[in-house]
Order: C-alpha cells, then structure tokens, then sequence
C-alpha cells in the first residue's frame, strides 16, 4: 500500500486519480466531475493499493466523505468505499498538448492510462469521460 497526494473520484464505479500540487484544482476539478453524477472517493490524500491486477484508491479514515472546498470550508459527501483506477490526470500548469503521445503512469507496478489536462479549463470534466468511454 502507498499513500500519494491526490483525489480520487469514481463516474460509473469506474476511478479517476487526479494528481498535481496543493492548489493547482484538484478538489475544484472534483467538484465539476461530482456535479455530473461521480462520487468521490478520496480527497487530499489517497491510499493506493493493488487488487487482482488493478490499482485501487481509498480514502484514509481520517479523511473519508470529506473535500475541502475553498471558500466553504471541510464539506461531508456521498463517498465510495474504494475504486479501481482506470485514468489518473495529471493537472498541468503550462500549455496542454494538442495530440500528445497515448502515456501511462506507474502505480505501484501496475500501468494506468495517464492523460495531462488543465485543472480549470471548463471542458476538463467533458474530456475525462471521454477518455474514459474510450478506454471501456
């Protein structure tokens, strides 16, 4: 098991890691994603672990059901137990690829379909589902 700085949320069971430094949008991006129907399944902090082949994210007790949201405070939500990873995004400070290379990240030694987006452009949540119906 591993514990990585991120948040993790699940659309139709299926979980995203959505990675990048403290303030660069995660819990925004979160938000957006959970507004459309995801769940989350971990805010801030995830605990990664592998099961039957696939990587699986988990919310730390300290920290489950809970999202920071600026401007509100600590919010309690709806959460998922755990969910196995499908795509982890990379959050990107600088220009975004138009046709980048298809990459995947190393999670525990298992590969992850990666993609590299921006946190707070509006159509980031419309490109996560579609990366992952791609990947179904």
């Amino acid at each position: 098991m591993d514990t990585v700085h991120g948040t993790a949320v699940a659309i139709d069971g299926t979980g995203i890691l959505l990675r990048g430094p403290s303030g660069c949008g995660k819990s925004d991006l979160a938000l957006r994603l959970i507004d459309g129907g995801g769940i989350l399944v971990a805010d801030d902090r995830c605990a990664l672990f592998v099961e039957d082949g696939r990587v699986v994210a988990r919310a730390p007790a300290v920290l489950r059901g809970r999202i920071e949201v600026r401007g509100l405070g600590i919010v309690t939500l709806q959460t998922l137990d755990h969910a196995a990873l499908a795509l982890v995004v990379d959050l990107a400070n600088g220009p975004i690829e138009r046709l980048p290379e298809t990459e995947f990240a190393d999670l525990l030694g298992v590969a992850v379909r990666r993609l590299r987006l921006a946190a707070f452009e509006a159509s980031t949540p419309a490109k996560i589902r579609m990366a992952l119906r791609a990947l179904r």
